[in-house]
């Protein structure tokens, strides 16, 4: 790695030394999940029970009509000043971003890249966002290991954060607790791009990437991938803007982008799934699963355990949720 791009040697150590040093203050929130594989269309799903996630802050409400004249509370933004516990690498890519880990991991060593600056999480990412990103991929390929990286955006898309971030996962820890090693489970976006046997009930637009990927084709190929999955979104409730969209102003990050969607990005393979809906109901009861990038690496994560029991149960309902938070590939506009 180069050094000007702010990601030593050995990154892997690295983040995994701060995580057991965070985990060991109470700087961050992690426990071991429950791990059951289901299988939709062949495609192998993680289902993971992560009680811990219940527990996380939602943002501040707007105030009630007891008290408009209020101004709602100003969100926390947890990235705008990160507590040194959480601290990884300060200056990542020439100082555009952080690397930071996250407080309520899903996984052993989970980290987040954010901006230094505010940029807004809802506008697309620009080639800064995709560079700093595929540094860490790739230095953890240095190191012999793989790195899934996703990142949340809109309204349907498990985004909960308006301060722009990515969210980075490496998969030998994604792989703990599953049978085999978890042999029987490859990161789905992975498997989908090599051809692999079985299929996702909804539409996704993927590409296989090329070694040595600079900034510049990253960000064409980002474009391309967010070009594919806005037309096979339109006339659907991914699409979150109101009226003509200004492809032009959006593209070039100066609006809203106009669908919610997630990107997933590993070594081979970039990818992006346009949103309907966050999730669905799993149980007679209304209890719902909601899902978020991981969903492009064949996981899906359960808080509550009466929806772990529904889904663990009975595969159908996963495969449900899954038809319901995408668009259907009935209206796929290209293929994979």
């Amino acid at each position: 790695m180069s050094p000007s791009l702010g990601v030593p040697s050995g990154l892997p150590h690295l983040v995994h030394d701060a995580f057991v040093r965070a985990k060991t203050a109470g700087d961050l929130s992690f426990f071991p999940t429950q791990v059951a594989l289901l299988r939709v269309h062949g495609v192998p799903f993680q289902l993971r029970f992560a009680p811990a996630l219940a527990k996380k802050p939602k943002a501040a409400k707007p105030a009630g009509d007891k008290d408009k004249s209020a101004q709602p509370p100003t969100p926390f933004n947890p990235f705008e000043d990160p507590p040194p516990g959480l601290m990884v690498i300060p200056d990542v890519c020439g100082g555009t971003h952080r690397l930071v880990l996250n407080k309520f991991a899903i996984s052993q060593d989970h980290s987040i890249l954010a901006t230094t600056t505010f940029r807004p999480q809802a506008h697309v990412l620009e080639a800064t966002d995709l560079a700093a990103a595929y540094t860490c991929i790739e230095a953890y390929a240095d190191a012999g290991e793989e790195l899934f990286v996703f990142f949340n955006s809109g309204s349907h898309s498990g985004a909960s954060q308006p301060h722009r971030h990515l969210q980075l996962l490496p998969v030998a820890k994604m792989r703990e607790g599953l049978e085999d090693g978890g042999s029987g489970w490859d990161v789905l976006v992975d498997r989908l791009i090599e051809g692999k046997s079985g299929e996702v009930p909804f539409y996704v637009a993927a590409a296989r990437l090329s070694p040595g990927s600079t900034p510049s084709s990253l960000h064409t190929t980002y474009l391309d991938l967010y070009r594919q999955a806005r037309a096979a979104a339109q006339g659907t409730s991914a699409v979150i803007a109101t009226g003509d969209v200004d492809t032009t102003a959006e593209e070039s990050g100066d609006v809203p982008a106009s669908i919610s969607y997630n990107l997933a990005l590993t070594k081979e393979t970039m990818a992006i799934i346009p949103r309907t809906a966050e999730g669905a109901s799993v149980t007679s009861d209304g209890g719902s699963l909601s899902l978020n990038g991981t969903v492009l690496a064949g996981t899906a994560l359960v808080k509550n355990e009466a929806e772990w029991d529904a889904l663990k149960s009975d595969s159908s309902r996963l495969e449900e949720v899954l038809a319901q938070i995408g668009v259907p590939l009935t209206r796929r506009t290209a293929a994979l």
